[in-house]
Formats: C-alpha cells, structure tokens, sequence
C-alpha cells in the first residue's frame, strides 16, 4: 500500500513537473512577440535600418508563428509529440542566438523567422500536452499554471526588454532565452513521457495543404501588418496579398476539407464549442494584445514615458493576471465557464469605457486600478474560455483542436493590432480637422488665447514676433493633443462594445466543467 501511494505521489508531482515544462515553453514564444517591440529603435541605429525594414523583425517572426501553429498536430503525429516539442525548444534556442549574433538586418530577420517557425507551436504543443496529461478534474488549475506565463508574457516583455536593452544592448533580450531553453530542453527530455512507436506506413504528406497554408496565412499577416504604413488599397503591394490571402484561404480549406489525410484537420470545426470558442479567442486576442498595443503609444506618445517605465505602468496589470490565473484554476471545476466568461467580458467592456476618459492629466496613478482590472478581467474569460472551448473535444482531437484555438487568438491579435492602429490613426486625423475647424484667426476667443500665450512667452524673454510664433506653436500643440485624447477615446469605447457585443457567443460554448471528454481514453 506505501509503494502504491508512493507511485501516486511520484505520478502527481510528475505531472506538475510536466506543467512547468510546457510553461516554460510557452513563456519563451510569448515573452519574443512582446519584448522586440521595445528595441527596435536602438537595433535601426545598429544596422542603419529604415523604419519599414525594421519592422520585418517583428513581421517575420509574427508571420513564421501563424503559419506554424496549425501544423502542431499533425507535427506531433507525425514526429511524435515529445520529439517535436524537445526539436522545437532546441531550435527555437538556437534561432534566438542567431538573433543575438547577427552581423545585418537580413541575418536578424531570417533568423527571427526561423525563431518564430520553431517556437510557434510551443504554446499549441505545450496546451495540448496538458489535456493529455492531466485528469479532467485536475485540468483547470494545470491551465492556470500553465495560462500564467501566456497571459503575463505579453506584458512582462516591454518591462524586461526595456530594461536589458537600456543596460546591456539589444542582443541580451534573445541571450535571455538561452538559460532558460536549456532548462526547458533538459526538463523536456527528462521527463516527458516517450512518444510511441510510430507506424511503419505512415500517410503521405499533404505537401499541397501545407504550401497553401504558408501562402494564405503569410499573405493575410502581411496584409495586416503592413497595411496601415502603405495606406492599405491604396498600395498595390497591399491589394496583391489581400487577393492571395483570399484564393489561398479559399484553396487551403477547399484541400484540407477533400484530401484523406490533411495536414490541418479542419473538420475538428463540427464542435460547436470549438467553433464559437475560437471566435471568442479571436477578440480575446484584440483584447490582449490589441489594448497592451494602444495602451503604450498612450504612455509614450502623451504622458512621455520612456520604454522601461512603459513597461513598468503595464507590470501591475501583467501580476494581477498571474495571481487571478492561479486562483481562479482552483474553482473552475465548480463553476459554469459561460458565467465567468461573461463576467470577464462585462468587465473588460466596463475597464474599456473607464479609460475612454483619458485627458491630459492622466497619470500612472489614473491609469493603475483600470488595468488592474483588466489584468483580472482578460483571465476571467481567458482560462475558462480555453477549458469551455476544448474540455468537450475527444482527447484524439485535442492537438487539432488546440492549435486552431491558438490560431485565432494569434490572428485576434493581428488583427486587433492593424484595425485599432488604423482607426487611432483616421480618427486622430478627423478630430484633428473638426477642432481646427474651431481654431479660427478671426474668432474672438481665438485671438484672445493668442494674446495671452504671446504675452506670456514675452515675459519669458521673447520678443513679440518670436513670442507670436511660440504662441501659435503652443496652440497647434494644444490642438493635436486634444485630437489624439479624443482617438484615444473613441478607440476604447469601440473595444468596449466589441466585447458587449461578443456576449451572445457565450451561449453557443460548453460548460468546462471538469466533465470526461466525450470518446476520451
């Protein structure tokens, strides 16, 4: 009986250990699609880079990540799971080394690309291997675990990049990942259970799946990505990957739907939950990375912060996340997902409207409890929209199923990232254009302000002509400041209302209850 319970108690700290591993697997992609943000201005200065060709350092890398994670599954079931997944942390080690030693911008790209290749399915790989190691009443807690490094990756990243670029150089943001790939690879292979023996004939490749994927899904991420620098259908560059985005999507479902074995296996769509899950994860995925997106061109464009403490406004949020992450997993085994989901969607929605009430003496003070709230309110719908999405999937097709979750997600942040760079953009621009309307030389109280801002720069020392250009310099100041609190205004209240809006979704998901999957073994 002392060696049965010894095994039992052997088997569950193995399974946490299994919990950490995966996790640290997910931070390393997660923490690279946030950190680079902060860097990319001293890496321009080091290679003499234009702003656009900067850019493909995040571009690259985000492209090479959505073209990966629905090829996870059948990755695993080709090459077995744990083969895939030790390959991918080792070479996702590798790549970030490359990164840090690259001698030229197109080195540091073609390596983020293949950073990004080989570490986006970590988060898939590592979500899935949960539900297959996990019992169903244990599930909720393993996803906190293992949800507190997706959810605070994203916001750490500014924070720990800013400060080892600003104290040590930008090639230490991809050093960093080398102590922990090593631990993660050494964790991986210790203790993740053996793959089994693969069959002798294994099905022929659907290489034409696979070509069409890397084609509609690039296509559709560069569309997104560098649609608003080329001023979207006004480029012709932007018009021909929107076209092929469009045939490519088309032809990859058209494949994957009539070949016997499909490299992503889009039938898993017949689950309801799944379906109206990955919908949902698409404007979670707004909501996260849309907001962390808005949030510091807020901080460093108006209040002037500089990149470390932009990441510092953000830390609060990012541990209020972490904590609600771990604390909830203990309870969602007793809750219904769809009341948490909802709640979560209120309150993101509420947090929204909170900060549409931005003005020029908003501080970090201002900003600390909303994206407190935040940071709680994105894990209520986070975690147990992930156990409300999948729990009800047959465990065989939990790795198709995860993958497309996390696809959606990915894309809800692409898209979230270009729609609400866009929008701030054209309605800075409207409100710009209306307050200037007001502004008149010829309108009395205009040419009153005028007056007083001259005189006030001529007791400083100016004479009256340089002091009247001051004063109409102050006052075109003023002006665009107005016009971009009222973008930004506008920006949260149009986020808020998308998540009232989603809510009606809610209904069509399951439970997530800690229920035995259906067909599970």
């Amino acid at each position: 009986m002392t060696t049965a319970l010894n095994n039992a108690q052997s088997g569950s700290y193995l399974k946490w250990i299994i919990a950490f591993t995966a996790s640290l697997g997910a931070l390393l992609e997660v923490l690279d699609t946030s950190i680079v943000n902060v860097a990319l201005t001293p890496m321009q200065s080091s290679f003499g880079a234009t702003i656009s060709g900067i850019g493909w350092v995040v571009t690259g890398y985000a492209i090479a990540n959505v073209i990966i994670i629905p090829l996870t599954a059948w990755l695993g079931d080709r090459f077995g799971k744990k083969r895939s997944f030790v390959f991918s942390l080792i070479g996702f080690t590798i790549a970030s080394v490359l990164c840090g030693l690259a001698g030229s911008l197109s080195a540091l790209v073609a390596a983020r690309i293949l950073q990004g290749l080989l570490g986006g399915g970590l988060l898939a790989k590592g979500q899935s291997i949960l539900f297959e190691t996990f019992p169903p009443a244990e599930q909720g807690l393993a996803q906190a675990v293992f949800g507190v490094s997706m959810i605070s990756g994203p916001a750490i990243g500014p924070t720990l990049g800013g400060y080892l670029t600003d104290t040590l150089g930008w090639r230490w943001i991809f050093f960093i990942n080398v102590p922990v790939g090593i631990l993660a690879v050494t964790m991986a292979i210790l203790f993740l259970p053996s793959d089994a023996e693969q069959p002798a004939n294994l099905p022929r490749v659907d290489w034409w799946g696979i070509g069409l994927l890397a084609v509609a899904l690039g296509s559709l991420q560069i569309f997104l990505e560098e649609g608003e620098q080329k001023n979207w259908f006004d480029s012709g560059f932007i018009v021909g990957f929107a076209i092929a985005a469009i045939i490519g999507i088309s032809l990859f479902i058209w494949q994957e739907l009539s070949t016997r074995h499909p490299a992503v296996d889009l039938r898993v769509l017949r689950y309801r939950s799944l379906a109206a899950g990955s919908l949902f994860s698409m404007v979670v995925g707004v909501g996260l990375y849309g907001t962390l997106f808005v949030i510091p061109i807020y901080a460093q464009g108006v209040l002037h912060y500089t990149a470390q403490q932009t990441g510092l406004l953000l830390l609060p949020g990012a541990l209020a996340s972490a904590i609600t992450m771990l604390s909830l997993g203990r309870v969602t085994s007793k809750v219904d997902a769809r009341l948490l989901i909802a709640a979560g969607s209120l309150m993101t929605g509420l947090v929204m409207f909170h900060l549409a009430h931005l003005n020029p003496s908003t501080s970090s003070e201002t900003l600390f409890w909303p994206l407190v709230f935040r940071g709680g309110a994105i894990v209520l719908m986070f975690l147990p929209l992930t156990l409300a999405t999948l729990s009800p999937l047959p465990k065989k097709d939990i790795p198709a199923g995860t993958g497309f979750y996390n696809l959606t997600r990915q894309l809800g942040g692409s898209i979230g990232i270009a729609a609400l760079s866009t929008l701030l953009d054209r309605r800075e621009t409207f409100h710009r254009a209306i307050l200037s309307e007001g502004v008149s030389l010829y309108d009395p109280q205009t040419q009153s302000r005028l007056q007083m801002l001259t005189g006030a720069m001529q007791s400083r020392g100016s004479d009256a002509m340089t002091g009247h250009q001051q004063a109409l310099t102050l006052l075109e100041q003023t002006v665009n400041l107005q016009a971009t609190l009222l973008s930004f205004e506008d920006i949260f209240r149009i986020v808020g209302w998308v998540f009232v809006g989603i809510l009606p979704l809610v209904f069509l998901l399951g439970k997530g209850k800690t229920q035995p999957a259906p067909g599970g073994h």
